[in-house]
C-alpha cells in the first residue's frame, strides 16, 4: 500500500504530469492506494477536485487513525518546529498517519522532506 498527499492527488485529478503522477497512476492501477483521512477532507472541501474524487472514493481505502495519533502528531510537529522547519498542521497529520502505518507517501509538496529526514516518513 502507498499513500498520496493532496498535492499529488489534485494534480492527478487535474490531468497534470510529473513523476509523482506516474507513481500515483501505477499505484491506483494496482489497487494499492490508501489515503490519510485528512487528504479526503482536503479534497472533498475543494469544489474543483471533489467531483472527480467522489467517483473514486468507494474503491480507495483510508488509513485508520490509531490510538495516540493526535499526541504523536503533536510531538512530530514540535520536533520539526524546534529545528526551525516548516510544518503545516495538515501536512503533519498526513505524515503521522503514514508513519503510524509504515506506508510510503507520494507527495508533490516538498515540505514532506522534513518529515522524512527527521521523523521516519517514507517518501515514495
Amino acid at each position: 500500500m502507498i499513500a498520496c498527499d493532496t498535492s499529488s492527488l489534485v494534480a492527478y485529478l487535474q490531468g497534470e504530469k510529473g513523476r509523482d503522477i506516474d507513481k500515483l497512476d501505477s499505484v491506483i492501477a494496482a489497487g494499492e492506494l490508501v489515503l490519510p483521512p485528512v487528504v479526503v477532507t482536503e479534497i472533498l472541501s475543494d469544489p474543483l477536485s471533489q467531483a472527480a474524487l467522489v467517483s473514486v472514493l468507494p474503491d480507495v481505502k483510508l488509513l485508520d487513525v490509531l490510538d495516540g495519533y493526535w499526541m504523536r502528531a503533536g510531538f512530530t510537529r514540535q520536533k520539526l518546529k524546534k529545528n526551525g522547519l516548516k510544518c503545516k498542521v495538515a501536512d503533519t497529520l498526513v505524515a503521522q498517519a503514514c508513519i503510524d502505518h509504515d506506508v510510503a507517501l507520494i507527495a508533490r509538496d516538498g515540505d514532506f522532506r522534513h518529515f522524512a529526514k527527521h521523523c521516519g516518513l517514507k517518501l515514495a
